[in-house]
This record gives C-alpha cells, sequence and structure tokens, in this order.
C-alpha cells in the first residue's frame, strides 16, 4: 500500500509542470544561450500566447515532417482570415544532431516565407524540461485566447486528431 501512494506521489510530482489540457502551462521565457525568435533573436515569453488561438509546433528537426499532413491541411483553412488566429513553430535544436548553423539559416528562410508564424529556437530543449513536452518528436499544441491548452499531441497526428483540432480551433476563434 505505501508503495502504491508512494508511486502516485511520485507520478503527481513528475507531472506538475506538464503540459495540462484546460489549463495555462507555467511560463517559460526562451532566451540567449537558450534560444530565442528567429527573427530578431530577442526572447520569447510564452505569457505572450494569448489573446488569439494559437496552434504551437515544438518541433524535433529530424521529425519536421512527421505531421506535414495537419501543417498542410492547416494552410487551406485560411484561419487568419476568420479570426485571431497565429501559428508558432518551436524548432527543438537539442533534439537533432544536425549542426545548428545549417538549421538556424533555414529557420530565417522560413521566417521570411512565412512572416505571419513566430518560429522561435529552443537550443537546450527548455519546453521539454519545463512542459514536459516530448523530446526527438513532433509535437502539436492548441492554446485559447486566454492563454489555456484547448490540445495536446505528441507524434503523429491521425486524421481524428486533425479533425478534433480543426474542430477546437474553429470553436474557439
Amino acid at each position: 500500500m505505501k508503495l502504491k501512494v508512494g508511486l502516485v506521489a511520485l507520478l503527481a510530482t513528475l507531472n506538475l509542470w506538464a503540459v495540462t489540457v484546460g489549463e495555462k502551462p507555467k511560463e517559460v521565457i526562451i532566451s540567449g544561450e537558450n534560444g530565442g525568435m528567429v527573427k530578431d533573436g530577442a526572447a520569447w515569453d510564452s505569457s505572450s500566447v494569448k489573446d488569439k488561438v494559437y496552434v504551437m509546433f515544438y518541433v524535433d528537426p529530424d521529425e519536421k515532417d512527421l505531421n506535414s499532413a495537419f501543417s498542410d491541411a492547416l494552410k487551406k483553412k485560411n484561419y487568419r482570415k476568420k479570426g485571431a488566429y497565429g501559428s508558432i513553430a518551436i524548432i527543438n535544436l537539442a533534439a537533432t544532431w544536425k549542426p545548428n548553423v545549417i538549421i538556424e539559416s533555414l529557420l530565417k528562410s522560413k521566417q521570411k516565407e512565412f512572416p505571419e508564424t513566430i518560429y522561435i529556437k529552443d537550443k537546450k530543449s527548455i519546453l521539454v524540461k519545463e512542459w514536459n513536452l516530448a523530446d526527438d518528436n513532433n509535437d502539436i499544441l492548441i492554446f485559447d485566447k486566454d492563454g489555456k491548452v484547448l490540445f495536446y499531441k505528441a507524434g503523429k497526428m491521425s486524421d481524428d486528431d486533425m479533425q478534433k483540432a480543426f474542430t477546437i480551433i474553429e470553436e474557439h476563434i
């Protein structure tokens, strides 16, 4: 019995900062040697995720194509024209063997191609540590206008996951 109670307490502690649907995640700032905004190198503060429905991709560069079907379908929905919508792409540079200088160059090109998307470099897996996101993966999060998590999926999105995500966005936009 003591073992069960101890295990439950341990799991609750480990999950203390995990992203939980229906709640705002712990505030995190990514800056300096840990990374920051691609467009200007400024710090990124997770408390800025508000006032719009945001879709956030947290991506290991080696898994960048894992959710391309969702990304492509999302672009076709053209939510920016329908209301307060934003997109964030955070690249987990610590999750790849590829040199940061090459990825950072590609990110600058992406930022120019998609200027409305917020691109962020996470050089030390900060969101893996602070929000307990899946490492070496492709995570999708959707936030409401108050910064609460509405949806979280680690790994490949199924057709059902995609439909659920679109429904959530449309209900909250």
